[in-house]
């Protein structure tokens, strides 16, 4: 079941209608740097992180989910990309190299998270000076859609608010995805 659910999810990072390409070029990584994703599922965008920064760079691929840890790990070793670090994550503890982070990246994933602004604040111990905050999250979806039963989704307006609650301002905002926000805060 765990292998099948992180296909299904690296199908869906990876399908051309969710612009992967746009997203990666928006964040336009180097090599040796570091980034944290956190809510890796199936592990599309870390296993192509890692192969843009390189040895020198590292890759914190961070789940609650210790199957799909174990599943991005293969993936990774596959690869033949050693940069990935497997990191799992018990509710809002995060372990992850304090001050050594160049991005957090986080898609589809604030709409699990209950105390979005402590968590966000507490994401700042990671982070270098200059680190930036990248959150894709769902647009509200139509009533009767997976997003509008389940409440999949936060609205972009929320999420800015509470990243500058939590001591953050807004840098950049992409509108090339349809379903999702696209967001970068410093």
């Amino acid at each position: 079941m765990k292998n099948f659910q992180t296909k299904m999810f690296n199908r869906k990072a990876s399908n051309p209608k969710n612009k992967p390409d746009q997203i990666i070029e928006a964040i336009a990584l180097k090599p040796g740097q570091s980034i944290a994703e956190i809510g890796v599922g199936g592990g599309y965008f870390s296993l192509r992180f890692a192969e843009m920064v390189g040895k020198k760079g590292n890759i914190y691929a961070v789940d609650t989910n210790r199957g799909f840890l174990e599943f991005v790990k293969n993936s990774a070793k596959e690869k033949g990309l050693d940069n990935v670090i497997t990191t799992f994550a018990k509710e809002d503890k995060l372990v992850l190299p304090e001050k050594s982070l160049d991005f957090i990246f986080m898609r589809n994933v604030t709409h699990h998270i209950p105390n979005r602004v402590k968590y966000f604040r507490n994401l700042k111990d990671f982070l270098k000076p200059d680190g930036k905050i990248i959150i894709i999250e769902y647009k509200k979806g139509k009533f009767f859609t997976f997003r509008g039963i389940f409440g999949h989704y936060v609205l972009k307006e929320i999420i800015i608010r509470e990243m500058e609650e939590a001591g953050y301002l807004l840098e950049r905002e992409f509108n090339f995805l349809q379903e999702q926000h696209f967001t970068i805060y410093y």
